[in-house]
């Protein structure tokens, strides 16, 4: 034998003899002398105490068949598993006070040695048992879950966890900034009763000072590396008045790359799902919806997918289909929804128009004034930064009051950079259309308003289905109006509104009893309640009102026919809500037994006083009675009216009406044209 090679079985037997000698060190060597080493790394690497109180130990395992690697050798290298019981994990400083924020009765984990070649700690499985985790934050917004870099930059390693089994565990969450205070239990369930789920969970607790309970059941193994396998999920949580529910499967729960569940939500109203969605929605009646809700988490952003979802608002159904997708510059919003059977009043909640017993129904906190019509609900706008959004809306019927003509309604609603615009919000009403561009700038600390609205072909006949009289009337209104305003509520823009309403009928023909009841034609209005009403022919009903600082002047509203001439004068304050308007019925040609004297529109929104001036009517009265008394026969001339041929200047009228209204830009007011017409 060379001398080379008694050199080389001497390198071979030692390389063996060493390798045997560290097989047996590892094999017999006592881990728990290595806690105190392990302990100080670990507590200096996340900048809090770390410990292992219990027993630490460290066997040796084959690899499963298809998990130990791409080379066939792979396989034959021993994975260890690593046990250690009773770990606890300390709380920072700020938190000192509060005991551990997390405690372990047992973690079990397999490691594969050959990715730490590559800075990668693989653990195959990981298994915990009676853990315990308290997650805090306080007011300034520090927390306990954010663990310090005890080294002097970013590490290159990376942890890639593969199967996770939990048992027995408890989770705490009370954060102050959220106001949040839950508490759940997670425990093993019955395998002999549960074949597709492992885990179930019971929550409760606060959230923003309502209560929380919920319960739901998981998949027993937890797995993060395999894309194929779905993870079973069944959850219902009742926060206050909104309870959800999600029944489906999860794949890829690491990157939560395809989620795929039917979700259900039911609450006091939608404006209540910002604080636990994220997602800005109206305010509304009670609700309640199903549909599927899939969505992919990637680097880059998320898709959320909520399709083919049916339920109910109030009394009114809806269905449809929304899109959330983040990654823009803001969450967007899209979609379409759309109402088969739509209750004008379930609309109500969206500007505070619903009763205080509704509003305290859905958990809202403002109340209307008991004196007050105009809706004084703020808009918050500060959350309308959160998302944009790009919803179109359709109710096909609508169910509404008997003296609201509204057929139907379309309206697209567009958010964004914190500007809300309706283009457009369109009706259908009295067999025409009103249709409407609103825009409501948030941007700043008193929202700007913007309302373009033209009603056109409503017929005078639909506008009255509760008059027995109107039911020969007939005819068509067109209308405009533009205003802009400043505030953050509706009262708010009203009571600073500038702008103009313009109103016209230029042909047509209206019911005559209802031109005698306006001029109180007392004997011809007998007349038509024995005889029969007829048609009187309308030779224009004009309105021009222009409206500065929230008060609406008449500068022109008259209404001529063949019969009669009625002109109103006065304003509207919308800022105080108070009514000053004077009616003027003026008959053509002679009317018996008539007590023709201006009427008055006085008092507030709340409690309109409508009546006659007294004082003209007592000067007709005393004239009755003092020719009475000298003559019966002539006792009736004071009740009887000839006015002659009295006529409005219609062509003119008309054209000044046709003429667009205008607004000034939000905030500023429009120069006054001169002292309202009477």
């Amino acid at each position: 034998m060379s001398r080379l090679t008694k050199i080389l079985l001497w390198l071979l037997a030692s390389l063996l003899i060493l390798i045997a000698a560290a097989v047996i060190f590892i094999l017999t060597f006592d881990w728990n002398r290595a806690k105190p080493w392990i302990n100080e790394r670990v507590s200096t690497a996340i900048g809090r105490e770390f410990a292992i109180d219990g027993d630490l130990s460290l066997h040796w395992q084959r690899p499963d068949a298809g998990a130990a690697g791409s080379g066939f050798w792979a396989r034959w290298v021993p994975w260890p598993r690593l046990q250690a019981r009773d770990l606890r994990v300390g709380n920072p400083p700020v938190f000192s006070g509060a005991g551990q924020m997390a405690t372990v009765r047992l973690l079990s984990f397999t490691l594969n040695p050959l990715p730490l070649l590559v800075h990668n700690i693989s653990l195959p499985a990981l298994d915990v048992e009676g853990a315990s985790v308290s997650l805090l934050r306080n007011r300034a917004a520090v927390n306990n879950w954010t663990f310090a870099n005890g080294g002097d930059g970013p590490s290159t390693w990376r942890v890639t966890p593969g199967r996770i089994s939990l048992r027995q565990g408890k989770l705490a969450l009370d954060d102050a900034v959220q106001k949040i205070d839950i508490k759940a239990d997670i425990d093993t369930l019955d395998p002999e009763k549960e074949k597709v789920y492992g885990l179930g969970w019971k929550l409760g607790g606060t959230f923003n000072g309502a209560p929380v309970s919920g319960a739901g059941k998981a998949g027993g193994v937890l797995s993060l590396q395999d894309q194929q396998q779905p993870y079973p999920l069944e959850a219902q949580v009742k926060v206050g008045k909104t309870a959800i529910g999600v029944r489906g499967t999860l794949t890829k729960p690491a990157e939560l790359a395809a989620l795929d569940l039917r979700l259900s939500i039911s609450g006091a109203s939608m404006g209540n799902l910002y604080p636990l969605t994220g997602i800005l929605l109206p305010e509304t009646p009670p609700f309640a919806t199903e549909g599927h809700l899939s969505g992919k988490i990637g680097a880059s952003g998320s898709q959320w997918h909520y399709q083919d979802f049916s339920g109910k608002v109030g009394d009114s159904d809806i269905n449809g289909s929304l899109d959330y997708v983040t990654g823009g510059a803001r969450p967007q919003l899209t979609g379409a929804l759309t109402s088969n059977v739509l209750r004008f009043d379930d609309l109500a909640p969206l500007i505070g128009a619903d009763s205080n017993a509704e509003k305290a129904q859905r958990g809202a906190e403002e109340r209307q004034p008991a004196d007050k019509v105009l809706p004084v609900k703020t808009f918050s706008t500060q959350a309308w930064g959160a998302l944009d959004a790009d919803v179109r809306f359709t109710g096909k019927r609508i169910i509404r009051q008997k003296d609201l003509p509204i057929s139907d309604l379309q309206a697209h609603l567009i958010l964004k950079d914190k500007v809300l615009s309706l283009e457009p919000l369109n009706f259908g009403m009295a067999g025409g259309n009103l249709r409407s561009t609103i825009r409501l700038d948030g941007q700043g600390a008193q929202m700007k308003s913007e309302m373009n609205l033209s009603a056109r072909k409503l017929k005078i006949q639909k506008l009255y289905p509760q008059l027995d009289a109107s039911r020969t009337s007939f005819g068509e209104i067109n209308g405009d109006a533009r205003l802009s305003a400043t505030g953050n509520s509706v009262a708010a823009m009203l009571g600073s509104a500038n702008g103009e309403v313009k109103t016209l009928v230029n042909q047509g023909a209206i019911s005559k009893f209802l031109l005698e009841a306006a001029g109180l034609n007392v004997g011809n209005v007998v007349l038509s309640k024995l005889f029969g009403d007829k048609e009187v022919k309308l030779n224009c009903l004009a309105g021009d009102l222009p409206v500065q600082d929230g008060v609406m002047q008449v500068k022109t509203l008259l209404l001529d026919t063949e019969d009669a001439l009625i002109v109103v004068d006065g304003s509207i304050d919308m800022k105080r809500e108070q009514l000053d308007l004077n009616v003027h019925p003026r008959s053509k040609g002679l009317r018996i037994i008539s007590l023709r004297s201006p009427l008055y529109v006085k008092g507030s929104f709340k409690n309109p006083d409508v009546g006659v001036d007294k004082g003209v009517l007592a000067l007709r009265a005393g004239g009755a009675v003092a020719l009475g008394l000298l003559a019966p026969v002539t006792a009736i001339l004071p009740l009887i009216n000839v006015d002659g041929d009295q006529k409005a200047d219609c062509d003119h009228l008309l054209e000044e009406v046709k003429k667009a209204p205008q607004a000034p830009p939000p905030g500023k007011q429009a120069a006054r044209k001169g002292s309202p017409k009477k």
